[in-house]
């Protein structure tokens, strides 16, 4: 397991090469470019945070914490800046929460998200880590509105050896959550995953959609946990953080799946969309294998972000 991890970190820094060419290679010119710490320090520092899609007010609230931190300690030399910005863009990122109770009872995981984002990929590979841990894993194709979406899923609920229940292109989803929470049952299954569609230009149709789902599951299953979690595409940058508020407003969202953080320039994003929707960022993913989703850890995201390995501090 530990080695897994170490080569999941190893994907991660490189899978960050773009951001970090993008935010550390500014913060490194700054620390070593200033003789002291002024205004022109703390503006430079704040354009680099929020070029690299920290967002703005994170980055304020970084940059509050760190002056305050720079006065208690009497720090002078720019350079002696830079662990402690680290330590303050890691505090940032606490949420309240980050539990994943789904893991320890009978669940039911809703996720949601627009099309594009890499949703029914990412439900593929949960329902492959999860089945991993030895959990009895039933999805539910219920984003039956995208041609394609339910073969796809039956594709990856094939590579993850998991049972699908799903309804014909264009049925009701409410229709077919209600039938996997039917199967669910019957098979004594741990945990059920529903995909299902994100359609963010008709809000109105989506809280109803999502209102129905929820009163089925409120009905049929109420001794189930339930998780919502919303897909977001790492690429888009603040269009992610958009995307999340909006969504937070018609769903009960308890997490986040980060998706395509590889190969971005904005992966800050991770850092904004944790402290200023205090929603967690529950997944990453840095890869098309399935085993390219992973639990998401703020402090090594940040670690990975200034290519700090852990073992060697």
């Amino acid at each position: 397991m530990a080695e897994e991890k170490k080569g999941f970190f190893k994907r991660l820094v490189s899978g960050l090469t773009k951001t970090r060419d993008n935010i550390v290679a500014g913060f490194d010119s700054l620390f070593t470019g200033y003789s002291t710490i002024d205004d022109d320090f703390y503006e430079e520092l704040e354009e680099i945070l929020i070029m690299g899609d920290i967002g703005i007010n994170a980055t304020t609230a970084i940059l509050e914490r760190l002056k305050e931190q720079v006065k208690i300690r009497n720090i002078k030399d720019p350079r002696e800046c830079k662990e402690l910005l680290i330590d303050t863009i890691k505090d940032q990122m606490t949420v309240d929460s980050t539990e994943y109770e789904f893991e320890n009872r009978k669940s039911v995981i809703l996720v949601i998200g627009v099309n594009g984002v890499g949703k029914t990929t990412s439900v593929g590979k949960l329902a492959g880590m999860l089945k991993d841990q030895g959990k009895k894993v039933i999805l539910g194709a219920a984003d039956t509105f995208r041609a394609a979406a339910g073969e796809q899923l039956t594709q990856w609920a094939n590579r993850a050896g998991v049972e699908i229940i799903g309804g014909q292109d264009g049925a009701d989803p409410a229709s077919v959550v209600y039938d996997a929470v039917a199967a669910a049952k019957a098979r004594n299954a741990d945990i059920l995953i529903c995909d299902t569609a994100g359609r963010l230009h008709n809000k109105k149709n989506l809280m109803e959609e999502l209102r129905k789902i929820y009163r089925i599951l409120e009905k049929e299953y109420p001794e189930a946990y339930l998780e919502t979690l919303v897909v977001l595409d790492g690429t888009t940058g603040q269009n992610a953080l958009v995307q999340a508020r909006q969504f937070a407003e018609v769903a009960n969202v308890t997490g986040i799946i980060l998706t395509k953080l590889d190969g971005t320039a904005k992966g800050g994003i991770a850092v904004a969309i944790q402290s200023e929707l205090d929603i967690p960022v529950k997944y990453i993913g840095v890869g098309e294998s399935i085993d390219d989703l992973q639990k998401f850890d703020a402090n090594s995201f940040v670690d990975a972000l200034f290519d700090i390995h852990p073992e060697e501090n």
